[in-house]
């Protein structure tokens, strides 16, 4: 699986899904620019000594990332109706998050409507944490692989 952060604000969110990333087997996409350097100690703090055993790529243009790769690729929101349950993994997808501050972008939206999903929440709560949110549907990703560890 693939995870892609854009433009991820919090480091500390960053870290700990690299932490994640580490026990899943995941790959790590940053698509910048980044709310942080990836030398801050806040990051390397929260990501432990994770970051070795992690692929991280960085991305300067999504949608033209996206439009050039042959996987699936899957977006999250909190404003999407679809449960991501709905969606039947494979190993080699792209997972994307919006920022934390902002989400996804309207041209993200617009492009790629029908690729838009949800983790069920309370109508009067507005969002899970990123790390929190990422750490949901990768596991159910990997979990739909058998937890394949290769």
């Amino acid at each position: 699986m693939k995870i892609v952060l854009f433009q991820p604000q919090i480091p500390q969110n960053t870290g700990n899904i690299v932490r994640t990333c580490a026990n899943t087997g995941a790959h790590l996409f940053l698509v910048r620019p980044l709310g942080f350097h990836v030398t801050n100690r806040w990051l390397k703090r929260a990501g432990l000594d994770y970051w070795e055993g992690v692929s991280v790529n960085f991305i300067d243009d999504l949608p033209a990332f996206l439009e050039n790769t042959s996987s699936q690729f899957f977006f999250y929101s909190a404003h999407a109706k679809i449960p991501y349950t709905e969606v039947e993994y494979r190993e080699d997808d792209f997972l994307v998050f919006g920022s934390e501050t902002a989400g996804l972008p309207n041209e993200i939206w617009e492009k790629w409507p029908e690729q838009f999903y949800t983790i069920p929440k309370r109508k009067e709560v507005r969002c899970l944490n990123l790390a929190n949110a990422v750490s949901i549907v990768l596991y159910e990703a990997w979990r739909q692989q058998g937890f394949a560890t290769t």
